[in-house]
């Protein structure tokens, strides 16, 4: 099964080696017909502290690494490889 892969903003990187993403995601609401914003929070490990509040980031699902953390950042070089 693939892993999900989110997008979103760091919002906090005062942990080490951990920022904080929000994730928002937009759905049309099924009785009102309206579009809809709804977002989350998650902790997504970030192993050189190089993000910083205010960088869109990708995250994608891992195994997991501590008791709130089963994200982690997707660097650039990562991306390009993959």
């Amino acid at each position: 099964m693939p892993k999900r892969i989110l997008q979103g903003k760091v919002v906090s990187d005062k942990n080490e080696q951990t920022v904080t993403v929000l994730v928002e995601r937009r759905f049309k609401h099924p009785l009102l017909h309206k579009i809809v914003r709804s977002s989350k929070k998650y902790r997504a490990h970030d192993a050189q502290n190089q993000f910083k509040v205010g960088d869109t980031v990708r995250i994608v699902e891992c195994a997991p690494i501590s008791k709130t953390k089963r994200w982690t950042v997707l660097t650039e070089a990562a991306e390009a490889s993959a």
